[in-house]
């Protein structure tokens, strides 16, 4: 009890929402349906979402992750893809195989290639408003011929960018970013381009919104944020932006407990604690418990949102396909 005495009091703010988003929900539980439905192995293209955690304890069931269909050897076995997207030269590929393809790609990810698809079939030259690289951006880019999708990642991009016809244009969002970042760049080409498309619903997804709304409201009430997630979890990353924007002094990205380093948090007596859309719920239990070992905590939870959001699973794992 003496020792309880001498820890410093912390009062945790916890962000809601946080942590799983329904595609994310769908993409996990398309692997697990897959491997009881099939037995191992299963193989997924790509981490099926950004965790570490999560990935190693589908490895663990049975679950085989690749890079490239070329590391999968000629099997039976279902191929899943992940919940970023692919472009459609996977699919392609898969088929060219015979592979038994699942596509556990996000819906919400989904409608932005329906919607660049659209774009291009009525003449539009596509801007794509996200990250080099990104998983999600690989597959956008690649539903189309290469050189009808442009993407641009900062204001300085989307002055520099010269259309073939500045009134045949569109443009396209990846679904993670930070909202006020693409508001930015979305307001820059329009007012560039007044005869623009945008999408008929904004492309970030609902789970990314909610995630950074209730940072907003934690980060100004706190001394330091810390964002549950992964490294290269693109709306985890975006999280710890947002929080900085806020200013929160302190803003911090961890995928679990062991990665704290507690000379960053010192003397706080408050702290915000979210999770990105990836990030199991297990991992900020594991991180308020490591917290409560070094300070006197208690523990309030801020709503900015409700979500009753549910994706239905790809249609070869759903009980009636499997019947």
């Amino acid at each position: 009890m003496a020792l309880d005495q001498q820890k410093p009091p912390l009062t945790i703010l916890l962000c809601s929402p946080r942590g799983f988003c329904a595609g994310v929900v769908r993409a996990i539980d398309a692997v697990e349906q897959a491997l009881r439905i099939y037995g191992p192995p299963v193989y997924v293209r790509h981490e099926i979402v950004h965790n570490r955690f999560v990935v190693d304890g589908l490895k663990a069931k049975g679950a085989i992750f690749v890079e490239e269909l070329s590391e999968i050897p000629d099997t039976r076995a279902p191929v899943i893809f992940s919940a970023h997207g692919v472009p459609k030269s996977v699919p392609a590929d898969a088929e060219s195989r015979n592979f038994l393809a699942i596509d556990a790609t996000c819906p919400l990810v989904t409608k932005v290639h329906r919607e660049a698809e659209i774009h291009f079939r009525r003449g539009r030259e596509v801007v794509l408003i996200g990250h080099a690289g990104h998983p999600e951006v690989v597959g956008t880019m690649g539903q189309l011929p290469e050189g009808a999708v442009t993407l641009v990642e900062t204001i300085a991009q989307a002055r520099a960018f010269a259309p073939r016809d500045e009134k045949a244009l569109a443009f396209v969002t990846q679904t993670t970013l930070s909202v006020d970042d693409t508001r930015e760049i979305v307001e820059f080409l329009n007012q560039r381009f007044p005869a623009i498309v945008g999408p008929h619903k904004e492309d970030i997804c609902y789970a990314t919104t909610n995630r950074q709304e209730a940072v907003k409201r934690v980060a100004p009430m706190v001394e330091a944020m810390l964002v549950v997630g992964a490294p290269n979890s693109s709306n985890s990353q975006r999280l710890r932006e947002v929080a900085e924007r806020e200013g929160c002094r302190i803003a911090v990205l961890v995928q679990r407990a062991a990665d704290i380093d507690w000379n960053q948090f010192g003397t706080i007596t408050s702290l915000g604690i979210t999770a990105g859309a990836s990030a199991p719920e297990v991992l900020v239990e594991e991180i308020i418990e490591a917290f409560a070992l070094r300070y006197d905590v208690s523990v309030e939870t801020v709503s900015t949102a409700d979500e009753s959001v549910f994706f239905p699973l790809p249609r070869q794992l759903r009980p009636d396909a499997a019947a």
